[in-house]
């Protein structure tokens, strides 16, 4: 069998009892995007048809964000966050927006332009960017003060944050980073616990 098959194969041993506790440690390293999608759904059936509890171990940080109700983020083997997603995120100073402009005389005044509404500016060529709370509030009076200055726009992106973010801000580095650093001994990683009261008292 192919290691995708094994990997399938192992998730059915596992479920085929119907469980009410279920562990899942990197579930869907080894499938198929097809495979890995079909994974999550019965993940989510385990839990809102059958009323299992499921403890998800997963690098995969959308992996965390779809099916966990809380996420327990663990750097360097300690629990540095336990939330909701959503609550994680809120950590975050901010949406990103990044602009580019037109002209390398426009930078200057773009950046001053998206300071005073933003944090953490960076320049990097023709592009600034920095945190913006409620970027969507704050945009249309930022590109009315750009065009006032004469500032032409390339374009304009607005991010929200997300949970490689959330890790960014409260470990200093990435995931990636991170699962590099757990490759060569230093562990790192995201768990999402279902809302189960018992068990969420049992991770903090």
């Amino acid at each position: 069998m192919s290691g995708g098959q094994k990997r399938r194969l192992d998730i059915v041993a596992g479920l085929i009892h119907d469980p009410t506790l279920v562990f899942l440690d990197e579930p869907t390293t080894g499938l198929d995007p097809q495979a890995r999608a079909n994974l999550w759904e019965h993940i989510a059936k385990l839990r809102s048809e059958r009323g299992a509890t499921v403890f998800l171990t997963t690098h995969y940080l959308d992996e965390a964000d779809t099916l966990s109700d809380r996420i327990v983020i663990i750097d360097q083997g300690r629990i540095v966050a336990s939330d909701t997603a959503d609550n994680l995120k809120a950590q975050v100073s901010g949406d990103l927006v990044d602009l580019e402009v037109a002209a390398d005389e426009q930078v200057a005044v773009a950046r001053d332009k998206l300071a005073s509404i933003a944090t953490h500016v960076e320049v990097e060529g023709h592009h600034v960017r920095g945190r913006v709370q409620r970027a969507g509030r704050m945009i249309p009076a930022l590109l009315r003060d750009l065009e006032s200055a004469a500032v032409a726009l390339e374009s304009i992106e607005v991010a929200r944050p997300t949970l490689d973010d959330v890790f960014l801000t409260l470990t200093g580095r990435s995931l990636r980073d991170a699962e590099a650093a757990a490759d060569s001994g230093d562990a790192g990683g995201a768990s999402g616990v279902s809302d189960e009261p018992e068990l969420e008292g049992a991770t903090q």
